[in-house]
């Protein structure tokens, strides 16, 4: 089968990104499905399985891509034959069997990554748990794949983590990226105020067009001060970052008494300088995140099919041109998702 694998370690990543036209179809064991793939959308994960992830010993070449969407072309042992023809979408973060107790929910961070730790989506067939995907229907494969993990992502951050009601005032850092522009979704759809935060004034302007109440020029200088302006010198009661270490300090400085700040990356750097005395005195929350698990799925993914949520697509590859897609990746250009439409050649 065709597959844009990474060949081998290294940073940049372009560099190692190939497609190769000969890999291995897979195949499904029991309690699994094989499927065709119609679209599989990139992330940020893509490019940190390329320069290597610590304590995970990738075997190169490897696929990536934790987004995907197709068609169920065959099943393993214990599946249901009904599956067969049926359009499914992805939840990439599998639950590791051996860390589950009788009678205790699984921890939030005892997963498995298809596209990390297991072969991926960015090839012509994945394979996959029958309890990680979904059936959607007639839903278009591209947009489906554009929605899911950015938006499990921010729904768990913002919802289960964070707990999001109507009509807090809402910063998101680094608006572009998927996981950003998936927690401007949501919040527009909770009615909240939404403070977007860009190196980049086009970048912004998109947000603003997309929803966003106010925007803020980052300039590389500290900018809570504006952020407080903003709130009447009052601050944000959630900030959601991916950014990390580089602003840090300022999204602290920009959250009002009580607030919360939701981490799920650190693109920048993890070690990070914080302010303890804020914190305690201003009785700030911070809360990790990642990923999520199937009810949370079946919750935001309901959202997407009824038509409340929709996606934001950057652009659309053939297979053909997969290594585009890394490269607009890889130098942050893009805004809203980068999806291979595995119809095409």
């Amino acid at each position: 089968m065709r597959a844009l694998t990474i060949q081998r370690q290294g940073s940049p990543v372009l560099p190692n990104v190939e497609l190769v036209m000969d890999f291995a179809d897979p195949v499904a064991q029991a309690g699994e499905v094989v499927v065709r793939t119609e679209a599989a959308a990139l992330n940020h994960l893509d490019l940190w399985v390329g320069k290597g992830m610590l304590g995970i010993d990738t075997k190169f070449p490897t696929i990536s891509g934790s987004d995907g969407a197709g068609i169920v072309e065959s099943v393993g042992a214990a599946v249901d034959p009904a599956w067969i023809g049926k359009r499914v979408l992805l939840n990439a973060a599998v639950p590791k069997p051996d860390r589950i107790l009788p009678g205790v929910h699984p921890a939030p961070c005892d997963i498995s990554m298809i596209g990390e730790h297991t072969q991926g989506c960015l090839a012509e067939r994945f394979v996959a748990p029958i309890a990680n995907v979904l059936d959607i229907g007639d839903a278009d494969p591209v947009a489906a794949t554009a929605f899911g993990l950015t938006h499990l992502t921010a729904w768990r951050m913002m919802v289960t983590q964070s707990q999001l009601r109507a009509g807090m005032i809402v910063l998101i850092t680094g608006i572009g990226g998927g996981v950003a522009l998936a927690a401007l979704n949501l919040a527009r759809h909770f009615g909240c105020e939404i403070i977007v935060t860009s190196r980049h004034q086009w970048k912004l302007d998109r947000a603003r067009a997309l929803g966003a109440h106010h925007v803020v020029l980052d300039a590389g200088n500290d900018w809570s001060r504006e952020v407080r302006g903003l709130t009447a010198r009052r601050g944000v009661d959630l900030c959601i970052d991916s950014v990390g270490k580089s602003i840090h300090g300022a999204c602290i400085k920009s959250l009002a008494r009580g607030g919360t700040f939701a981490t799920c990356g650190a693109t920048t750097g993890a070690d990070a300088t914080t302010d303890l005395t804020r914190i305690f005195w201003n009785q700030l929350r911070i809360v990790g995140s990642t990923m999520g698990d199937m009810r949370e799925f079946r919750e935001v993914v309901a959202l997407f099919r009824s038509g409340a949520l929709t996606p934001t697509i950057d652009q659309v590859f053939a297979p053909s041109n997969g290594r585009d897609a890394f490269a607009r990746l890889e130098a942050g250009e893009q805004f809203g998702k980068l999806v291979i439409d595995w119809r095409q050649h």
